[in-house]
Protein backbone atom coordinates (compact mmCIF):
# COMPACT_ATOMS: atom_id res chain seq x y z
CA UNK A 1 0.00 0.00 0.00
CA UNK A 2 2.82 2.39 0.91
CA UNK A 3 4.56 1.70 -2.41
CA UNK A 4 1.34 2.36 -4.31
CA UNK A 5 0.66 5.65 -2.51
CA UNK A 6 4.21 6.83 -3.11
CA UNK A 7 3.92 5.86 -6.79
CA UNK A 8 0.63 7.74 -7.21
CA UNK A 9 2.06 10.79 -5.45
CA UNK A 10 5.11 10.71 -7.70
CA UNK A 11 2.89 10.35 -10.76
CA UNK A 12 0.75 13.35 -9.80
CA UNK A 13 3.84 15.44 -9.11
CA UNK A 14 5.30 14.46 -12.46
CA UNK A 15 2.10 15.44 -14.29
CA UNK A 16 1.98 18.76 -12.46
CA UNK A 17 5.59 19.55 -13.27
CA UNK A 18 5.15 18.48 -16.89
CA UNK A 19 2.15 20.76 -17.29
CA UNK A 20 4.14 23.70 -15.92
CA UNK A 21 7.03 23.00 -18.28
CA UNK A 22 4.70 22.65 -21.27
CA UNK A 23 2.94 25.89 -20.43
CA UNK A 24 6.22 27.73 -20.05
CA UNK A 25 8.12 26.36 -23.02
CA UNK A 26 6.54 23.61 -25.05
CA UNK A 27 3.09 24.81 -25.91
CA UNK A 28 4.09 27.69 -28.18
CA UNK A 29 2.87 31.31 -28.11
CA UNK A 30 -0.48 32.16 -26.60
CA UNK A 31 -3.39 33.64 -28.52
CA UNK A 32 -6.54 35.26 -27.21
CA UNK A 33 -9.63 33.12 -27.68
CA UNK A 34 -13.07 34.59 -28.38
CA UNK A 35 -14.09 34.21 -24.74
CA UNK A 36 -10.99 36.03 -23.52
CA UNK A 37 -9.03 32.99 -22.31
CA UNK A 38 -5.51 32.52 -23.62
CA UNK A 39 -4.96 29.33 -25.63
CA UNK A 40 -1.79 27.81 -27.10
CA UNK A 41 -1.31 28.75 -30.74
CA UNK A 42 -0.43 26.04 -33.26
CA UNK A 43 3.30 25.36 -33.26
CA UNK A 44 5.32 27.03 -35.98
CA UNK A 45 6.56 24.84 -38.79
CA UNK A 46 4.91 21.80 -40.34
CA UNK A 47 5.32 18.58 -38.40
CA UNK A 48 5.19 15.19 -40.09
CA UNK A 49 2.20 13.49 -38.41
CA UNK A 50 3.08 10.08 -39.87
CA UNK A 51 6.56 10.09 -38.32
CA UNK A 52 5.16 11.17 -34.95
CA UNK A 53 2.29 8.66 -35.05
CA UNK A 54 4.75 5.83 -35.69
CA UNK A 55 6.27 6.47 -32.28
CA UNK A 56 2.87 6.50 -30.55
CA UNK A 57 2.27 3.03 -31.97
CA UNK A 58 5.05 1.44 -29.91
CA UNK A 59 4.48 0.59 -26.23
CA UNK A 60 1.84 3.29 -25.54
CA UNK A 61 -1.71 2.74 -24.34
CA UNK A 62 -4.59 5.19 -24.70
CA UNK A 63 -4.36 5.75 -20.94
CA UNK A 64 -0.67 6.74 -21.15
CA UNK A 65 -1.53 9.26 -23.85
CA UNK A 66 -4.54 10.51 -21.86
CA UNK A 67 -2.17 11.29 -18.98
CA UNK A 68 0.11 13.09 -21.42
CA UNK A 69 -2.81 15.21 -22.60
CA UNK A 70 -3.59 16.04 -18.96
CA UNK A 71 0.01 17.19 -18.51
CA UNK A 72 -0.17 19.69 -21.39
CA UNK A 73 -3.48 21.18 -20.26
CA UNK A 74 -5.94 19.36 -22.52
CA UNK A 75 -7.60 17.20 -19.85
CA UNK A 76 -10.86 15.66 -21.18
CA UNK A 77 -11.07 18.04 -24.17
CA UNK A 78 -9.77 15.53 -26.68
CA UNK A 79 -11.40 12.35 -25.43
CA UNK A 80 -14.05 10.93 -27.76
CA UNK A 81 -17.38 9.81 -26.32
CA UNK A 82 -16.77 6.55 -24.39
CA UNK A 83 -19.66 5.01 -26.35
CA UNK A 84 -17.31 4.91 -29.37
CA UNK A 85 -15.65 1.54 -28.79
CA UNK A 86 -13.37 -0.85 -30.66
CA UNK A 87 -15.33 -3.83 -31.95
CA UNK A 88 -12.86 -6.39 -30.61
CA UNK A 89 -10.44 -6.62 -27.69
CA UNK A 90 -6.78 -6.31 -28.62
CA UNK A 91 -7.34 -3.62 -31.26
CA UNK A 92 -4.85 -0.79 -30.89
CA UNK A 93 -3.73 1.90 -33.31
CA UNK A 94 -2.52 5.47 -33.57
CA UNK A 95 -2.35 7.43 -36.81
CA UNK A 96 -2.91 10.80 -38.50
CA UNK A 97 -6.56 11.58 -39.09
CA UNK A 98 -8.18 11.62 -42.51
CA UNK A 99 -11.57 13.15 -41.79
CA UNK A 100 -14.96 12.49 -43.38
CA UNK A 101 -18.35 14.08 -42.75
CA UNK A 102 -21.64 12.47 -43.68
CA UNK A 103 -25.07 13.97 -43.15
CA UNK A 104 -28.57 12.45 -43.08
CA UNK A 105 -30.12 12.67 -46.53
CA UNK A 106 -33.46 14.34 -47.27
CA UNK A 107 -34.42 12.08 -50.17
CA UNK A 108 -35.24 8.44 -50.74
CA UNK A 109 -33.72 5.79 -52.94
CA UNK A 110 -36.05 4.70 -55.75
CA UNK A 111 -37.40 1.16 -55.69
CA UNK A 112 -35.15 -1.18 -57.68
CA UNK A 113 -36.15 -4.30 -59.62
CA UNK A 114 -34.51 -7.63 -58.90
CA UNK A 115 -32.01 -7.31 -61.72
CA UNK A 116 -30.67 -4.09 -60.15
CA UNK A 117 -30.33 -5.50 -56.64
CA UNK A 118 -26.53 -5.25 -56.77
CA UNK A 119 -26.54 -1.70 -58.15
CA UNK A 120 -28.01 0.22 -55.23
CA UNK A 121 -24.73 1.91 -54.26
CA UNK A 122 -23.90 2.86 -57.85
CA UNK A 123 -27.42 4.26 -58.32
CA UNK A 124 -26.98 6.30 -55.12
CA UNK A 125 -23.67 7.56 -56.44
CA UNK A 126 -25.27 8.72 -59.69
CA UNK A 127 -27.89 10.50 -57.58
CA UNK A 128 -25.10 12.46 -55.88
CA UNK A 129 -24.91 10.52 -52.64
CA UNK A 130 -21.14 10.89 -52.67
CA UNK A 131 -20.29 14.55 -53.19
CA UNK A 132 -16.56 13.94 -52.62
CA UNK A 133 -14.13 11.02 -52.62
CA UNK A 134 -11.86 10.03 -49.74
CA UNK A 135 -9.59 7.69 -51.71
CA UNK A 136 -7.12 10.36 -52.95
CA UNK A 137 -6.39 11.35 -49.33
CA UNK A 138 -5.58 7.89 -47.96
CA UNK A 139 -2.00 7.03 -47.00
CA UNK A 140 -0.61 3.95 -45.26
CA UNK A 141 -0.84 4.50 -41.50
CA UNK A 142 -3.71 7.01 -41.57
CA UNK A 143 -6.85 6.73 -39.43
CA UNK A 144 -10.21 7.47 -41.02
CA UNK A 145 -12.38 9.52 -38.65
CA UNK A 146 -16.05 10.01 -39.53
CA UNK A 147 -18.59 12.51 -38.24
CA UNK A 148 -22.17 11.44 -38.86
CA UNK A 149 -24.10 14.61 -37.97
CA UNK A 150 -26.63 12.74 -35.85
CA UNK A 151 -27.61 10.37 -38.66
CA UNK A 152 -29.91 7.51 -37.63
CA UNK A 153 -28.81 3.88 -37.87
CA UNK A 154 -26.70 3.37 -40.98
CA UNK A 155 -23.91 0.84 -41.32
CA UNK A 156 -21.60 3.01 -43.38
CA UNK A 157 -18.73 0.67 -42.53
CA UNK A 158 -19.06 -3.06 -42.99
CA UNK A 159 -17.17 -6.24 -43.82
CA UNK A 160 -16.28 -5.22 -47.38
CA UNK A 161 -15.29 -1.56 -47.30
CA UNK A 162 -13.48 -1.80 -43.96
CA UNK A 163 -11.38 -4.69 -45.30
CA UNK A 164 -10.72 -2.62 -48.43
CA UNK A 165 -9.39 0.18 -46.21
CA UNK A 166 -7.12 -2.24 -44.34
CA UNK A 167 -5.79 -3.51 -47.69
CA UNK A 168 -4.75 0.07 -48.51
CA UNK A 169 -2.76 0.38 -45.30
CA UNK A 170 -5.32 2.36 -43.30
CA UNK A 171 -4.45 1.83 -39.62
CA UNK A 172 -8.01 2.12 -38.34
CA UNK A 173 -11.50 3.57 -38.69
CA UNK A 174 -13.21 5.63 -35.99
CA UNK A 175 -16.83 6.64 -36.48
CA UNK A 176 -19.45 8.15 -34.21
CA UNK A 177 -21.94 6.15 -36.27
CA UNK A 178 -22.49 2.45 -36.83
CA UNK A 179 -20.75 -0.58 -38.29
CA UNK A 180 -22.53 -3.59 -39.78
CA UNK A 181 -21.49 -7.14 -40.74
CA UNK A 182 -19.70 -7.12 -37.41
CA UNK A 183 -19.25 -10.92 -37.23
CA UNK A 184 -17.03 -10.69 -40.30
CA UNK A 185 -15.41 -7.39 -39.30
CA UNK A 186 -14.29 -8.96 -36.02
CA UNK A 187 -13.22 -12.24 -37.66
CA UNK A 188 -11.21 -10.30 -40.25
CA UNK A 189 -9.62 -8.20 -37.48
CA UNK A 190 -10.57 -4.98 -39.25
CA UNK A 191 -9.75 -2.06 -36.96
CA UNK A 192 -13.14 -0.39 -36.57
CA UNK A 193 -14.27 1.62 -33.55
CA UNK A 194 -17.90 2.74 -33.61
CA UNK A 195 -20.81 3.89 -31.49
CA UNK A 196 -23.02 0.92 -32.26
CA UNK A 197 -23.85 -2.04 -34.45
CA UNK A 198 -26.10 -1.32 -37.41
CA UNK A 199 -28.01 -3.24 -40.06
CA UNK A 200 -28.84 -0.83 -42.86
CA UNK A 201 -26.91 0.27 -45.96
CA UNK A 202 -25.98 3.76 -47.16
CA UNK A 203 -28.28 4.53 -50.14
CA UNK A 204 -31.25 6.65 -49.12
CA UNK A 205 -29.85 7.28 -45.64
CA UNK A 206 -26.68 9.41 -45.63
CA UNK A 207 -24.59 11.48 -48.02
CA UNK A 208 -20.83 12.03 -47.84
CA UNK A 209 -20.37 15.80 -48.10
CA UNK A 210 -16.82 16.66 -46.96
CA UNK A 211 -13.40 15.13 -46.50
CA UNK A 212 -10.21 16.53 -44.97
CA UNK A 213 -11.89 19.29 -43.01
CA UNK A 214 -12.11 19.84 -39.22
CA UNK A 215 -14.97 17.82 -37.79
CA UNK A 216 -16.55 17.02 -34.44
CA UNK A 217 -16.48 13.30 -33.68
CA UNK A 218 -17.79 11.97 -30.39
CA UNK A 219 -17.75 15.47 -28.89
CA UNK A 220 -14.11 16.22 -29.76
CA UNK A 221 -12.56 18.31 -32.51
CA UNK A 222 -10.55 16.29 -35.03
CA UNK A 223 -8.53 18.03 -37.74
CA UNK A 224 -6.74 16.43 -40.67
CA UNK A 225 -3.32 15.32 -39.44
CA UNK A 226 -4.17 15.22 -35.73
CA UNK A 227 -3.08 11.94 -34.12
CA UNK A 228 -6.03 9.66 -33.35
CA UNK A 229 -5.62 6.63 -31.09
CA UNK A 230 -7.75 3.71 -30.01
CA UNK A 231 -7.57 0.67 -27.78
CA UNK A 232 -10.00 -1.22 -25.54
CA UNK A 233 -10.19 1.80 -23.19
CA UNK A 234 -11.60 4.03 -25.94
CA UNK A 235 -10.57 6.66 -28.48
CA UNK A 236 -8.84 10.04 -28.28
CA UNK A 237 -7.25 12.70 -30.46
CA UNK A 238 -3.90 14.41 -29.93
CA UNK A 239 -3.68 17.88 -31.54
CA UNK A 240 -0.68 17.72 -33.85
CA UNK A 241 0.91 20.89 -32.43
CA UNK A 242 1.06 19.19 -29.01
CA UNK A 243 1.90 15.69 -30.19
CA UNK A 244 5.63 15.76 -29.44
CA UNK A 245 5.09 17.07 -25.90
CA UNK A 246 2.35 14.52 -25.27
CA UNK A 247 4.57 11.76 -26.63
CA UNK A 248 7.43 12.70 -24.30
CA UNK A 249 5.20 12.65 -21.21
CA UNK A 250 3.33 9.48 -22.25
CA UNK A 251 6.61 7.67 -22.88
CA UNK A 252 7.87 8.41 -19.37
CA UNK A 253 4.57 7.35 -17.82
CA UNK A 254 4.47 4.12 -19.85
CA UNK A 255 8.01 3.13 -18.88
CA UNK A 256 7.36 3.93 -15.20
CA UNK A 257 4.13 1.90 -15.23
CA UNK A 258 5.80 -1.12 -16.86
CA UNK A 259 8.67 -0.98 -14.38
CA UNK A 260 6.31 -0.78 -11.37
CA UNK A 261 4.12 -3.64 -12.60
CA UNK A 262 7.20 -5.74 -13.36
CA UNK A 263 8.12 -5.51 -9.66
CA UNK A 264 4.64 -6.67 -8.78
CA UNK A 265 4.91 -9.55 -11.26
CA UNK A 266 8.13 -10.60 -9.53
CA UNK A 267 6.51 -10.34 -6.10
CA UNK A 268 3.63 -12.55 -7.28
CA UNK A 269 5.91 -15.02 -9.02
CA UNK A 270 4.21 -14.28 -12.31
CA UNK A 271 6.08 -14.82 -15.56
CA UNK A 272 6.80 -11.43 -17.22
CA UNK A 273 5.02 -10.65 -20.49
CA UNK A 274 5.40 -7.92 -23.09
CA UNK A 275 3.26 -5.48 -21.10
CA UNK A 276 5.96 -5.23 -18.42
CA UNK A 277 8.99 -5.17 -20.73
CA UNK A 278 10.10 -1.78 -19.48
CA UNK A 279 13.65 -2.29 -20.70
CA UNK A 280 12.49 -2.48 -24.33
CA UNK A 281 10.25 0.55 -23.88
CA UNK A 282 13.04 2.52 -22.20
CA UNK A 283 15.43 1.67 -25.03
CA UNK A 284 12.90 2.75 -27.66
CA UNK A 285 12.14 6.04 -25.89
CA UNK A 286 15.67 6.69 -24.65
CA UNK A 287 15.77 10.11 -26.37
CA UNK A 288 12.66 11.18 -24.42
CA UNK A 289 13.42 9.87 -20.93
Amino acid sequence: MKDRLESESSRREFLKNSAMVAAAAGAGPMVQAQGGAAQPAPAAGKKDPYAIAARFNKFLRVTDVTDGLDAVGRADLTLLDPAIRPLWMGMRFFGPAVTMRVVPTNRRMPDVPREQALQQHSIWGKMGGWHVQVDPHLKPGCVIVMATSGAPECGYWGSNNSLDMMSRGVAGIVTEGYCRDTDEVIMQKCNVACRGIGRTIIPGRVELVEVETPIGCGGAMVRPGDIVGCDWDGCLVVPIELAEDVLAVAARIAVDDKKARRRLYDRLGRKPDETVDWEAAAAYFKDLL
